[in-house]
């Protein structure tokens, strides 16, 4: 029919310009080894740092509480959804992360959107990093507001942008990734904290990629800068180092309270599952009684850096478990994922629109439950394939 035609005609060209995904089919749980596309192979592309979206205590939690509260909440939390879990997730968490109230979303996007959108609307500003997440990106425009990008991590551009803007705005936000997902590089909140607070503008942060890595124990980027109670809002999310699914925003008391009367996937969308609820509560457990799972996570994650290193590979300005394996093109991080995959390994290329063209990569992602024999047959691959592509020598 001719009113698909164009959507054919850009699949073509993006299969052409070798910009379609493929994407692979996981048989297995989630873990340092997983079966993708019927083969066993070892994961570095997973964001399950810590090893949790399979721990025993997580599975064991989830499956008693379903038996208890069944597998769905059949409402949304404002009419018929809001179980005690919910109640007992936020304020563990509100202790975890040192902060005065915590509100739960359905997932890390959910509360970026429903968090920006109750904040700032059409007569207001944001200076937004340049690098942001996609859900922030997707937040900023649905709110209506004004979007002034700065450069990525500079406060001292920030500070001229702010300037350049002043007295065409109602209110302010300024919004950056805590740990940016593509390049593994750790925002200077403690700088940009110091430019939101000479202009009383709010803060916000989003943690997705800090909690459960930063911090101490995990707490993530605001205890790894010590700037409790300073900035306004956390954002953070359930599925990557907790191992579940869902998301979180912490902060002022104030603010929590407002997103809960119009937070709208908080209004309009229904909540998060009682087992998704007790496997979070489960993470936190852990968390809480040891440090052992995040100080595993680092010394896997500086012993492969140090080899890759010595490899000769660009691994960018990562300072984190993300560890981007830079490549250039999107055919060349392609073909070495493909070539990866039949050495049994499993790198996913990243490519455009989610970096920008020319900065197409391997990004691994190293996990806790990484063995030195594991990190040790990847490096192994990673020189194995990099010099047969010429990458390296």
């Amino acid at each position: 029919m001719k009113k698909f035609d164009w959507i054919q005609s850009e699949i073509k060209n993006m299969k052409a310009n070798g910009l379609y995904k493929t994407i692979r089919t996981i048989q297995s749980a989630q873990g340092a080894w997983l079966m993708v596309d019927g083969k066993r192979v070892l994961n570095f592309c997973s964001n399950n740092y810590l090893g949790l979206a399979n721990h025993p205590k997580l599975v064991a939690a989830a499956r008693e509480i379903a038996l208890k509260y069944g597998v769905g909440p059949a409402a949304v939390r404002t009419i018929a959804g809001t179980l005690d879990l919910h109640l007992e997730l936020e304020k563990r968490m509100s202790v975890f992360k040192k902060v005065d109230s915590v509100i739960t979303f359905q997932s890390g996007f959910a509360a970026n959107l429903g968090t920006i959108q109750a904040l700032v609307g059409k007569e207001d500003v944001i200076f937004s990093d340049e690098l942001n997440h996609a859900s922030i990106i997707d937040g900023c425009r649905l709110s209506g507001a004004r979007i002034a990008r700065y450069s990525h991590s500079n406060p001292n551009n920030l500070e001229e942008v702010i300037k350049e803007n002043e007295g065409t705005y109602r209110r302010a936000l300024i919004i950056t990734d805590g740990v940016f997902s593509m390049d593994g590089d750790i925002a200077p909140l403690d700088e940009l904290f110091k430019v939101a607070n000479v202009h009383d503008i709010l803060l916000m942060v989003d943690d997705a990629h800090g909690e459960g890595v930063l911090g101490k124990g995990g707490r993530g980027i605001v205890d790894h800068f010590n700037l409790h109670g300073k900035v306004d809002i956390e954002i953070g999310t359930f599925s990557k180092a907790f191992g579940v699914v869902g998301g979180a925003v912490a902060g002022n008391p104030i603010i929590i309270d407002w997103l809960r009367q119009n937070g709208r996937p908080f209004l309009f969308s229904s909540a998060a599952t009682a087992p998704d609820v007790a496997a979070c509560l489960a993470a936190i457990d852990l968390l809480e009684s040891s440090t052992e799972l995040v100080d595993r996570l680092w010394e896997n994650t500086h012993y492969f850096k140090s080899e890759m290193s010595h490899l000769g590979f660009d691994m960018g300005q990562s300072a984190t478990p993300i560890i981007p394996v830079m490549l250039g093109e999107a055919s060349l991080a392609q073909e070495f994922s493909t070539e990866l995959f039949n050495l049994g390994i499993f790198g996913t290329p990243i490519w455009f629109p989610t970096v920008p063209k020319g900065k197409a990569r391997i990004r691994v992602m190293i996990s806790a439950t990484h063995s030195h024999e594991d990190l040790d047959l990847g490096l192994e691959g990673f020189a194995k394939v990099g010099k047969g592509l010429g990458i390296i020598h």
